[in-house]
């Protein structure tokens, strides 16, 4: 598929992939919280 025969590359786009989406997800959650430091 793709033309990538290693399983180890596949598990490194595979990862890098659930990571961003972790990012995202992460980032969502947290978007409004306040942290009590402003002035």
């Amino acid at each position: 598929m793709l033309g990538i025969t290693d399983p180890q590359i596949w598990i490194a786009y595979i990862l890098c992939f659930v990571s961003a989406i972790g990012c995202i997800i992460y980032g969502l959650i947290h978007w409004n919280d306040d942290d009590g430091e402003e002035d």
